[in-house]
């Protein structure tokens, strides 16, 4: 059974100096660390790809099952992670909860990354 990921606050983007600017600290390593592992996924990879792609927007769990050939239940657990790294934001409405990609959640991962990524 895979490890669950550390309780840390992870709500908001990830903000620290890019690793290309030298050592960083436990803590902002620790931060990173924690939102690569939550979308190191091959499920979670489809999942936000799909989420940012041409159909771009909010979808349901079964909206996303159908499209990625997964279960409902195999997408809530992989959302939870998501929503819980804060990559993904989840809103019951009715019977159903939408699912969208917090675009300024992965920008930052990807600054944090490379500083020259999206320049």
């Amino acid at each position: 059974m895979p490890k669950a990921l550390p309780v840390i606050d992870m709500s908001a983007p990830v903000c620290c100096a890019p690793v290309a600017a030298g050592p960083v600290s436990d803590d902002d390593a620790l931060q990173i660390a924690m939102r690569l592992k939550a979308i190191a996924d091959p499920a979670r990879v489809k999942i936000v790809s799909f989420l940012f792609g041409a159909n771009a927007g909010e979808k349901t769990s079964g909206e996303l099952a159908a499209k990625l050939d997964l279960n409902e239940s195999t997408i809530s657990h992989h959302i939870g992670q998501l929503r819980r790294a804060g990559l993904v934001l989840s809103e019951r409405r009715g019977m159903n909860v939408f699912h969208r990609v917090r675009p300024e959640a992965l920008q930052a991962l990807c600054v944090v990354l490379d500083p020259n990524c999206c320049t």
